[in-house]
């Protein structure tokens, strides 16, 4: 596939979708208008790319809808080279979003389909992650920390603690926290010991799933 004029001006009208809901960050949605969604696609999907709606990838996954990653991202308040691990890599649309806004993206995925697929995608479009991990996102990257943000992409029943441990002081933690359905959580990190939290609006979310092992 490729990206061509229409594809360009259909993520233009994505992008004043997404700010039509809310998103305000200049720099997210130049993203948004960048990221050639439909590649993160098969083929015969590409009539749903542009569309603000979540769509399955396989492995009981989906991309997440465009307004969801403008919206975490934006919370995320990301600034170039700032550190940020992503837990649920996916399709790595969420990762070429954080790229494109010169993070330093370290990401983990546990679903092993998914975690080849999307690293021969990377690696054929020029996406470079400073580390694409197949593990479990609950256990994060203890080698890599401390992260200025890290993103959760999958609805968690609870705040695993070691990830809020990973965040650098000033760092922020977005992640949804429910089983159903989820709030989105935002989580500072003010000092060693204290943590401020939002709870902001309501999502759904493909589960966030710990190794048990």
């Amino acid at each position: 596939m490729r990206d061509t004029h229409k594809h360009k001006g259909m993520r233009n009208q994505l992008a004043e979708v997404v700010a039509s809901k809310g998103i305000k960050d200049q720099k997210v949605l130049e993203a948004i208008k960048t990221v050639p969604r439909h590649l993160f696609l098969d083929s015969g999907f590409e009539d749903h790319a542009y569309q603000d709606k979540a769509f399955p990838i396989g492995a009981d996954q989906t991309i997440s809808q465009p307004y969801t990653v403008a919206y975490q991202t934006e919370l995320l308040q990301v600034r170039p080279g700032n550190k940020i691990l992503e837990i649920g890599t996916g399709s790595g649309y969420q990762t070429a979003v954080l790229l494109k806004l010169n993070a330093k993206v370290y990401t983990i995925e546990r679903q092993q389909e998914l975690f080849k697929k999307t690293k021969l995608f990377f690696e054929k479009m020029g996406y470079r992650p400073k580390k694409l991990v197949f593990g479990d996102g609950y256990k994060g990257l203890p080698e890599d920390a401390p992260f200025d943000g890290i993103i959760v992409t999958a609805g968690a029943p609870k705040v695993p603690k070691t990830l809020l441990s990973q965040l650098k002081v000033g760092g922020r933690l977005v992640i949804p926290v429910g089983v159903e359905e989820q709030t989105m959580v935002l989580f500072e990190r003010k000092s060693e010991k204290k943590f401020e939290k939002k709870e902001l609006g309501a999502f759904r979310f493909v589960p966030l799933l710990e190794d048990k092992n």
